[in-house]
């Protein structure tokens, strides 16, 4: 009976580390698609079968000053997002939207992206910037490659990729697929 238990918490441990591990939204950055206390699931290996898209909603680690400070890696002028991270991954999670890959140029115009010259205003699920400077930020920057460039679905409450920059592929946990409380939110993501 001990060696069945201590198998089953060995497995449950695994695939906790391997393949899916449940997070608890902590902020309102992504209201309205995720609620503060909300639990969803994240797949911890898609990413080796696929690359992060726009759109996917990822939980990762930002860089190290990203709390509380929201430091970039390099001086900006105040009219662009954050080109360049801090160098050192901090050990907190975040979950947010990817909204720029590697290779892109982005720029922001009223909350929305500007990738590549296009402005992604199709984006049902965002609750409107509002009139923060860091909503309107026209100086366009190149994601590097490898990089992936996060926004939190709440633009004017979200402390994100425009204030500390990309994040490199290798600082993303995986992907949120699905919701599993509270009970009258459970779906797919």
């Amino acid at each position: 009976m001990v060696v069945i238990v201590a198998l089953a918490i060995g497995l449950a441990l695994a695939l906790q580390a391997w393949v899916v591990k449940p997070y608890k939204i902590p902020s309102g950055s992504m209201e309205p698609t995720l609620e503060v206390g909300q639990r969803v699931l994240v797949n911890r290996f898609i990413y080796h079968f696929r690359e992060p898209q726009i759109g996917d909603i990822v939980v990762f680690h930002p860089p190290v000053g990203a709390v509380p400070a929201a430091e970039c890696g390099v001086q900006v002028s105040g009219r662009e997002p954050c080109p360049k991270p801090t160098p050192e991954e901090s050990s907190q999670n975040f979950i947010k939207r990817i909204v720029a890959v590697g290779g892109d140029t982005l720029s922001i115009k009223e909350g929305h992206p500007v990738v590549n010259g296009v402005e992604d205003t199709n984006e049902p699920y965002i609750k409107p910037c509002g009139r923060l400077a860091v909503c309107n930020l026209p100086k366009a920057i190149k994601i590097p490659p490898g990089y992936f460039f996060m926004m939190g679905d709440n633009r004017g409450a979200s402390d994100d990729s425009r204030y500390w920059g990309p994040v490199p592929k290798s600082w993303i946990i995986g992907e949120a697929f699905f919701t599993y409380w509270p009970p009258d939110r459970i779906g797919t993501l």
